[in-house]
């Protein structure tokens, strides 16, 4: 069996989007939602995940997540979570 990984975007209390990468999402919001999961959503309480891809290796999610943090604008990762 081949193990996924995923990318996704959690909206915060404060309207703001955190994006991680995991291979089990339901584990990792849990450990956001204790102040366990990264030191901006320990600060920023988190509301649900909004937007979230599954890759088939953790080189293709890290890129992805690379991507989004760094090279997306708020808008873009808005229009990202409506498409």
């Amino acid at each position: 069996m081949n193990k996924s990984y995923y990318v996704y975007i959690i909206l915060t209390e404060r309207n703001t989007l955190y994006c991680g990468y995991t291979d089990d999402i339901e584990k990792r919001f849990l450990m956001h939602q204790k102040g366990q999961g990264a030191k901006y959503t320990a600060a920023n309480k988190p509301l649900k995940v909004v937007w979230s891809k599954e890759f088939s290796s953790k080189s293709e999610a890290l890129k992805e997540e690379y991507r989004i943090k760094h090279k997306l604008s708020r808008k873009q990762k808005l229009e990202l979570i409506q498409s």
